[in-house]
C-alpha cells in the first residue's frame, strides 16, 4: 500500500472515530508500528491531525483539549500534597507565564497507577509533560517501558534517569539532595558535634541522603552512625513509643548528640519524645530535620534542610515551555541547592 493511499485511510478512520490509536491501525493498515507513527508524523506536520501518545486525535478535539488558543501541558507526579505541593504551584505559575493551563496527574507511588494517570493526561492530547516517577532513580532497575513511549517533549522532576536505564536522554531539574545532606552535616560540625546518628525513611529521597552522608563524613571526619529503626510519622502509630525509644538508646550508645532526620513529621515526634525522657532540646538532643515542610511548627522549631520545590516546578516548567518553543535546544540536566533554615532543635553543643 502506498503512503498516499495509508494516509487517506488513517484521514477517514480520524474523521469516522476522533481519535486513533497506533495499534488499531497497524491491524487495519497491516504495515508495521514503526510505518505508522511516520504516517502520523507526516499528517500531524501537514496539520490534518495531533500526534498524541499512542496515537492521533483531530485538530478540533486538539483545540479543545487546549482550551482554544491555549497551550496544554501535563503533569504528573506521586502525591499532589506536602513535598510536591509547592512543586505543582511552582509549575502552574510559570505555566500560567506563558500563558498555557497545566493538566494533574497523581500516581500515588504506585507503577500501575501511574501508567494509567499517564495515558490520560497524554490521551488528551499535551503538548508537553513533566513527570516525577513513582519510581525513584534507586529503583531505575525496576522501570519498564514507560517513558521511552511518550512521544511528546518531556521534562523529569526529582528524577535524572538516562542511559543505560532509558532509550533516551530526557531533560531534567532535580534537587541536590547530597549537597542537602552536606549542608546538616557540616552545620552539626561547626556546632562541635563529632557523632552524628542518622534516621532516614524508605523514601526515593534518602538514595541521594545517603550518599551525601557518605561523602560528607569523609570530607569532614566525622563518625555517622546509619539507624534501621523505623521511626513512626505520628505518636499513635503502633509501637510508636517503643520505636522512639529504640533510636534514643542508639543514639545514646553511639555517644550522638546529634541527630539528622528524614521527614519533618518523625523528627518533631522524636523531639516530643526525648523531652518526655527528661532530655532538652538542643542542649541534651541536637535535631536537623529533612525536607521543611513542617518543621517550623513543632513543639521545638526544628532546623531544617529545605529543598527548593517551588522553584523546581518553576523551572522545569520553564525549562519544558521553551523547548516547546525551540525543539532545537540541548538537552538539559540542572541541579538546584537546598537551604538550611536554622531554629531552635539545633543550637551550639557543648564543647
Amino acid at each position: 500500500m502506498l503512503a498516499q493511499e495509508r494516509h487517506e485511510l488513517i484521514l477517514r478512520s480520524l474523521r469516522r472515530h476522533g481519535r486513533l490509536r497506533v495499534a488499531d491501525l497497524v491491524a487495519e493498515l497491516g504495515v508495521s508500528a514503526i510505518t505508522v507513527r511516520r504516517d502520523l508524523a507526516e499528517l500531524d506536520s501537514l496539520g490534518l491531525l495531533r500526534r498524541v501518545h499512542g496515537g492521533a486525535i483531530g485538530t478540533a478535539t486538539a483545540d479543545q483539549g487546549t482550551h482554544g488558543s491555549r497551550l496544554t501541558i501535563g503533569i504528573v507526579v506521586p502525591s499532589a500534597t506536602a513535598y510536591y505541593s509547592d512543586v505543582i504551584r511552582g509549575a502552574e505559575a510559570m505555566a500560567d507565564k506563558y500563558g498555557a493551563r497545566l493538566v494533574l496527574g497523581v500516581s500515588g507511588y504506585d507503577a500501575t497507577t501511574e501508567r494509567e494517570r499517564l495515558d490520560k493526561v497524554l490521551g488528551i492530547g499535551v503538548a508537553g509533560l513533566l513527570l516525577s516517577t513513582a519510581l525513584g532513580d534507586g529503583d531505575v532497575d525496576r522501570l519498564d517501558r514507560r517513558l521511552d513511549d511518550i512521544d511528546v517533549p518531556t521534562v523529569l522532576l526529582e528524577r535524572s534517569f538516562g542511559f543505560p536505564d532509558v532509550a533516551r536522554e530526557f531533560d531534567h531539574v532535580r534537587t541536590d539532595h547530597a549537597y542537602g545532606a552536606m549542608l546538616a552535616l557540616r552545620h552539626f560540625v561547626a556546632l562541635g558535634h563529632r557523632r552524628i546518628a542518622i534516621n532516614l525513611q524508605a523514601t526515593v529521597t534518602a538514595y541521594w541522603l545517603r550518599r551525601g552522608i557518605e561523602s560528607a563524613a569523609k570530607a569532614l571526619g566525622v563518625e555517622v552512625f546509619l539507624s534501621p529503626v523505623d521511626l513512626p510519622m505520628r505518636g499513635d502509630d503502633p509501637g510508636a513509643v517503643t520505636q522512639l525509644d529504640a533510636f534514643l538508646a542508639e543514639c545514646e550508645s553511639f555517644g550522638s548528640r546529634a541527630v539528622l532526620v528524614h521527614s519533618d513529621e518523625h523528627g518533631a515526634r522524636l523531639v516530643e519524645r526525648a523531652m518526655e525522657l527528661g532530655l532538652r532540646v538542643p542542649e541534651d538532643l541536637a535535631v536537623i530535620a529533612y525536607n521543611d515542610v513542617t518543621a517550623a511548627l513543632a513543639v521545638v522549631p526544628l532546623t531544617a534542610v529545605c529543598p527548593p520545590r517551588r522553584a523546581l516546578g518553576e523551572t522545569a516548567c520553564d525549562l519544558l515551555l521553551r523547548k516547546l518553543q525551540t525543539p532545537s535546544l540541548p538537552t538539559q540536566h540542572l541541579s538546584l541547592l537546598p537551604t538550611l533554615n536554622i531554629r531552635t532543635s539545633c543550637g551550639a553543643a557543648d564543647r
